[in-house]
Parts: structure tokens; sequence; C-alpha cells
């Protein structure tokens, strides 16, 4: 088995498919790339069990063959060098060996037979969406995704998909995200839950690309193809909250101000909170909003006055500064709006301008109960 390709091209594919592998695994052979060669066409492939990830490559040979080679170091190798070609050459011993312009690397291959199969999906449904799309969807999306291995359902980013949009939503039961497109649509409801982990390698891939990406789904795996690169992974198993029953209908205070003013302030003051409840309050009258936080125990306060737009009546609310600071830091417009009703009810933030026809982004912030000092 033998075969020429050009080391940056395979440094950048393999770079990809490196982010599949995980630094421990169960299985030995896991710690490798599968390379699978025919004629022209090299397939490699990473998996972790859970998430299979391959890129098909092209190159000059005219053999086939079978064959799984150490990812850490044939990575750690192909960044040493500049633009030029490689020749992989399996040998008797057990050994590939790697020509370059100026050496000799050989390196033991495990048989490509041991390498894990990649799960085939059985009449899927399918829907296809532009990769710029689902990365924005997954960028808005997967920070409010929970970490509780009690409760996987939340920690992952649920996709809901219809005839009239795709919405994806994420929540870990203090924040919740809702990205939803309706100039995007499915050809029949579909709903699935799809890990972290594959969402950000997607979306690490996906950003700013204007690829179509072809998405087939049942009920225990999703596969994503695109270009020259196919990743399927295992869906998380189990029933998605009801969100929209958490969503407030009824938000008669509405607060419009612009996002980098609010966003600053809210850093600077949650500097002076507690550390552990990380607690700021929202005071708002007329045209007026206060921010304030303080940590009684080291005698700390700090207090803004910010000018913006209300309608409503005069409300004092409690919000953990840190998911209003992530929030506000995932949103790209130059002013939002933040609905509320009662001080004890979620408030909804939405992005006022920069918003794509078709795209709409409701974010909610469970509020924290004000101790009235």
């Amino acid at each position: 088995m033998k075969f020429i390709v050009s080391s940056t091209y395979l440094l950048k594919q393999l770079q990809v498919l490196g982010g599949v592998i995980n630094n421990s695994n169960t299985l030995p052979i896991l710690d490798n790339f599968l390379f699978e060669l025919k004629q022209t066409s090299l397939t490699v492939s990473a998996s972790d069990l859970e998430t299979t990830m391959s890129s098909v490559l092209e190159v000059d040979s005219d053999n086939e063959g079978t064959i799984a080679l150490p990812a850490k170091l044939l990575l750690e190798t192909l960044k040493t060098f500049p633009e030029q070609p490689l020749t992989f050459v399996v040998e008797e011993n057990n050994t590939v060996e790697i020509s370059s312009n100026h050496g000799k690397y050989a390196l033991a291959y495990v048989d490509g037979a041991e390498f894990p199969n990649a799960v085939e999906l059985s009449s899927p449904s399918t829907t296809t969406i532009l990769g710029d799309i689902l990365a924005t969807a997954i960028n808005k999306t997967i920070f409010a995704a929970g970490n509780d291995d009690l409760r996987p359902v939340m920690s992952g980013v649920f996709f809901q998909f219809s005839p009239e949009s795709l919405t994806f939503v994420a929540t870990d039961a203090h924040k919740l995200v809702k990205y939803q497109r309706t100039d995007v649509s499915a050809s029949e409801v579909a709903e699935f839950i799809m890990p972290k982990k594959p969402l950000t390698l997607l979306k690490g891939i996906l950003g700013g690309s204007e690829t179509d990406v072809i998405i087939e789904y049942n009920e225990s795996n999703a596969k994503f193809t695109f270009e020259n690169i196919e990743l399927i992974c295992r869906l998380i198993d189990g029933k998605y909250p009801n969100y929209e029953a958490v969503i407030p209908k009824e938000n008669p205070n509405v607060l419009s101000i612009s996002r980098t003013q609010l966003l600053s302030s809210v850093r600077r003051v949650s500097i002076f909170s507690n550390k552990t409840t990380h607690q700021i309050r929202l005071k708002v009258a007329g045209a007026e909003l206060n921010i304030s936080a303080e940590d009684i125990d080291y005698s700390n306060k700090a207090e803004e006055r910010l000018t913006c737009s209300y309608q409503g009546n005069d409300m004092q609310i409690g919000f953990n500064s840190r998911f209003l600071i992530e929030m506000l830091g995932n949103l790209s417009s130059d002013d939002v709006s933040l609905e509320m009703s009662l001080p004890n009810r979620a408030g909804i933030l939405t992005p006022i301008d920069g918003v794509d026809e078709g795209e709409l982004i409701t974010m909610l912030v469970m509020p924290v109960m004000l101790n009235n000092g």
C-alpha cells in the first residue's frame, strides 16, 4: 500500500478530525486515525464511539488497503513540515514509512479491521441547511446547554424541525435560548437532542461556510454531510422538557437599551457582587436604569445609572450577572430589549436590530430573589 499526498493538505484535514479523539480512550484503537485507500481516494476517520467523523482526500496512488495510524504522533510530525509531497509506504514489518524531501520516518500501524465501523442510518429523514446558518444556530445556543450528568437531555441542543421553520433550543434551567429560522424548513416534523461535542466540531468547521449541509436523522443517530466531510453521532436519548411552558407570554414591562452599554455596566458592577450568588439588582423607573451589586460580607458595593427607554411599571429584579453577561455577549445587535412581568418571573432578552430576515432569537434568564437590604 503506497500513496503520495501534500503535507499541509493532509495536516489540515487531520486537524479537523483530531477534535473527535478523546485524551483517554477505553479502546486503544481509538487513539488512531483510520486510513482507507481506494486508488486516488483516501478516506481518513476518527471516532470516540459516540461520534465518528471522516474526510475524503485526493491522493496519488493506484493501491488499496486499510491501516490505523497513531493520531498524536502523526499530527505532531506533520506540523513540523513545510509544504511538500509526502510518500507513505506500508512496509513488511508492520510499520509505515513516510518519506519527505529531507528524510524518512517509520511509525507502527495497527490493522484497520480493528477500527469500529461507523453506524449506518436506516430510513433517515433529511433536511438541508446552509453551513453558516447551522454554525450560527449552534453558536447562539450551545453556551446555554447544561453540564449536569444527572440530566443528560439538558446537556445538548434540542433540534426541532418542521415544514414552517427550524428551531434550536438549549437550557440549563437557569437560562434558555431559542433560536429560530423561518427562512429554512424541513419536509416533515422531527425533533432530536444533539450532544455538545459534535456540535462544537461542526461549529468550528462551518462558521462562514456557504456550503450546504445535508442532515440525516432517525431515532438514535444523526449524520451531517458537507464538502468532503461526514460526521455521524449518537443522539441523546430522552424527552426534552416543554420549554414553551417556561417562556412567560404576558410581559408588560419593556426595557430597551444599548447592548454594549448594558454589558459593560453589568460586567463592572458584577465585580462587586457576592462571589457565590453573583447577584445584581436592576431597578428601572422612567427612563433610568439603576444597576447595583453588593457583597455584604466584604462591604463591597457598586451602582451605575444608565439612560434607557422603558414602558411599564417601576420595578426591581435580581439576576445572576454571569448569565446576563453570557447572553449579552452572545448577541451581536446594537440594542436589546428586556421584557419582564414580575420580579419572580423570567426576563426575556431579544435583539432589536442586526437580525437576518427570518431569524428569531429569544433568550430567557431566570431571576434570583432579592434580599431587600
